[in-house]
């Protein structure tokens, strides 16, 4: 479990150095690797609850 936190945090960090390079530089491929980290975090991170959820039903 907290190896996941720490995987998740690491990635939400990721995400926010992309887009803070977008902001920075205007170069769109930070910001597309930026929503893609951020996507992929979330389904992940949506697949992780919902197998907890099952295991307590």
């Amino acid at each position: 479990m907290l190896i996941f936190r720490w995987i998740v945090m690491m990635l939400l960090l990721a995400a926010a150095l992309c887009f803070g390079f977008y902001a920075g530089t205007g170069q769109a491929h930070y910001r597309r690797w930026g929503w893609v980290i951020l996507k992929w975090t979330l389904i992940a991170a949506g697949m992780f609850f919902a197998v907890l959820i099952l295991e307590r039903l």
